[in-house]
């Protein structure tokens, strides 16, 4: 019974956060114009309002610091995290390195499952097996985060001079810690006050579980697009009107976001 409600409870949940995963990563016209007429602070601004707004990436830090209880283990799993997505981020942006940015975002995706089923004993129960050492997953994956973040920001102007590009690159990976330590302080300091609750005990499970089903919902989001963008003849339907659909369905969530925030 206890965990039906949990399970509708997540649900409940899911759909709530449903319209806000959809905006992860995107990058506005405006502020594409604002990088070309800006300078480095541009940049620092729109790498922490990128990380803000990144749900894959906070939903995986979630997850990596839900059981960790003190400042020095949070610093530790956070600094492999961080090392990982700057080596990435710095070195594949200058280098040109990319792919194809939906299926990375894919790959990210699969780290917030990842999380959710390990922090819930996934490997324990289903395999039988210890959980793989979570140190060196927590850095894979944060070269994997930090390589979706490069594919990002190669599509903004960077410039030829290549003293100028790494100024600029540097400036976004350092707005993009900026809105980390923020994220993550708020992130701590809610599970600090939630952790000594009896509901965490009785919710944590929930709590994962959604985790896995927001990593769902985001790999199948990004495979369509990848669909989109590979093979757009490929829907049942003419691609104009597969497209409006799309487009109705944003214009209905941003109707509904101005009537909640008139109310």
């Amino acid at each position: 019974m206890t965990r039906t409600i949990s399970n509708r409870l997540v649900a409940l949940l899911l759909l709530g956060f449903i319209p806000l995963v959809g905006l992860a990563h995107g990058i506005s016209e405006e502020d594409r114009q604002r990088m070309l007429d800006g300078g480095y602070l541009q940049y620092v601004g729109l790498g922490a309002s990128h990380m803000l707004t990144g749900y894959d990436h906070l939903l995986f830090l979630f997850g990596v610091v839900f059981f960790l209880t003190t400042f020095k283990d949070v610093a530790k799993f956070v600094t492999v995290f961080t090392v990982g997505h700057c080596i990435t981020l710095v070195f594949a942006t200058y280098f040109k390195i990319t792919w194809n940015y939906y299926l990375v975002d894919a790959i990210i995706a699969a780290s917030v499952i990842y999380k959710g089923f390990d922090n819930n004993g996934g490997f324990q129960r289903v395999f039988d097996m210890k959980s793989p050492n979570l140190l060196g997953a927590v850095f894979i994956f944060g070269l994997l985060h930090g390589f979706g973040l490069s594919t990002r920001l190669q599509q903004l102007p960077l410039g030829d001079d290549p003293a100028a590009m790494l100024g600029r690159i540097l400036s976004f990976n350092v707005g993009v810690e900026l809105g980390q330590i923020a994220a993550l302080a708020a992130m701590v300091a809610l599970l600090a006050a939630w952790r000594h609750r009896p509901s965490f005990k009785r919710f944590s499970y929930a709590s994962n579980l959604a985790l896995v089903y927001a990593g769902v919902y985001l790999l199948f989001t990004q495979l369509h697009g990848y669909q989109h963008d590979t093979a757009p003849d490929s829907f049942r339907f003419p691609v104009e009107e597969h497209r409006h659909v799309h487009d109705d369905m944003n214009i209905e969530n941003t109707q509904d976001d101005s009537r909640n925030t008139l109310n």
